[in-house]
């Protein structure tokens, strides 16, 4: 038989009692002191069921408060422009007798950017911004059927006005609150800034290395490799350079109008007066050409062999001047920063430059031409036997501004500026 129920046992009961409930109902009547719960008792209780049992305040609240741990730690993403942007919730607390009003910032406020970031002008209507795009990135601001452009103008509450296609000019943000001109041109520099980054280059700063003596010595080891490893995997003529076309690269540029070519040409001539005279002399710098080297890691797959620079008289004027240059055109937003210093490299042989002769042939009427996918050839025995192949002295006396897939008289890049060093 089991012992008598005390007085802490009961009250233990009834304690249970109330949490079932939720604080809500008729307590369940306490057993009598001393005595056991009968059987009658329970049968009584099943026979007339409880009110349905509600989560206890401190329950709720307790919820809300992991609900709200969670928006933080999980808030609702937004896309813009293929970046993910994280919208933070903001919980407010309603003042007593607070009169709730369509809120917008004042002129005096900025809600996306810094005020002098871009200059927002106030007009008789309101406030406009004006930003120059390139016309080739109109399209990206349009969006198809003109949507991306409309979700922007609901969303900050202004009109944007774009040129037609083709025709170079400012896009124009107007709208009655600043803020609102602020966010809409924040949002067209997100975009442009990730279109832009998906443009191919268009023109790269170069040293030509095209000189007579030089394209000479090349063609001599062209001929010499093809005649001592042509039976190494994937060795062939094909592969070798354009001797007109040789050159250092020191970085690339996505310049897609006449004002940002023109921009790009300033900032070499500014280059110039800041520091070039200055490490040059106002003199040309002699440069050896001297050497092989591949890029990847594994030589029986290269896909790049080319050429060491190094300067004559062993200082680092060339990589100074190299360094310096890439340095001042990322500052100034038209080159992308890729390595902490510039690699100096004279490509000779490059896996892209093999073409399918098959396809070329049938290709001929059409006037196209298409690329194998690449095709890594074994270096091994180039590396060997040319390890220290001399292609002789240069004298380089200017950078050059150079566009892609162009030609000149001599059979080197278009050039579209240049910094002569004397």
């Amino acid at each position: 038989m089991p012992g008598p129920v005390t007085e802490t046992s009961s009250q233990r009961l009834r304690d249970l009692r109330r949490r079932h409930l939720g604080g809500r109902g008729a307590p369940l009547p306490a057993p009598p002191r001393g005595h056991a719960p009968s059987a009658h008792n329970h049968a009584h209780t099943l026979a007339t069921p409880p009110p349905p049992p509600t989560r206890p305040w401190p329950l709720r609240a307790a919820s809300r408060r992991r609900r709200s741990r969670m928006d933080v730690l999980r808030p609702p993403l937004v896309r813009i422009g293929g970046r993910v942007y994280r919208k933070n919730l903001i919980q407010e607390q309603a003042l007593p007798h607070e009169e709730e009003e369509d809120f917008y910032a004042g002129p005096g406020d900025c809600a996306d950017e810094p005020c002098d970031a871009f200059v927002v002008e106030e007009t008789e209507r309101g406030f406009q911004c004006r930003v120059e795009v390139p016309s080739p990135l109109y399209k990206y601001i349009i969006g198809k059927k003109g949507e991306t452009k409309k979700r922007l103008e609901t969303e900050t509450r202004t009109s944007i006005s774009i040129p037609k296609p083709g025709v170079e000019g400012e896009i124009v943000i107007t709208g009655q609150h600043r803020s609102g001109v602020v966010s809409a041109r924040t949002r067209i520099d997100v975009l442009l800034d990730s279109f832009r980054k998906k443009q191919p280059f268009t023109h790269f700063l170069s040293f030509a290395l095209n000189q007579p003596a030089i394209q000479e010595k090349f063609l001599q080891f062209k001929e010499e490799v093809l005649e001592k490893c042509s039976k190494d995997h994937g060795v062939s003529s094909s592969l070798f350079q354009n001797p007109a076309k040789l050159h250092l690269t020191l970085g690339t540029l996505v310049l897609l109008n006449e004002q940002e070519i023109q921009k790009a040409c300033d900032l070499l001539q500014r280059c110039k007066e800041d520091f070039v005279d200055q490490i040059t002399g106002g003199q040309p710098l002699t440069v050896e050409v001297a050497g092989v080297e591949y890029m990847n890691d594994d030589p029986s797959m290269t896909d790049v062999l080319y050429a060491k620079v190094h300067m004559k008289d062993g200082s680092d004027r060339l990589q100074m001047v190299a360094d310096q240059l890439v340095e001042r055109f990322v500052a100034s937003g038209l080159m992308l920063k890729e390595w902490d210093r510039v690699k100096l490299h004279a490509t000779v042989m490059n896996t892209l430059f093999r073409k399918d002769p098959t396809e070329e042939r049938n290709n001929t009427m059409t006037g196209k031409s298409s690329f194998m996918e690449r095709e890594s050839f074994n270096g091994q025995n180039i590396l060997k036997l040319f390890e220290n192949f001399y292609f002789g002295e240069v004298q380089l006396d200017s950078v050059r501004l150079s566009q892609r897939f162009s030609s000149d008289a001599s059979g080197y890049y278009a050039t579209s500026g240049q910094l002569c060093f004397s």
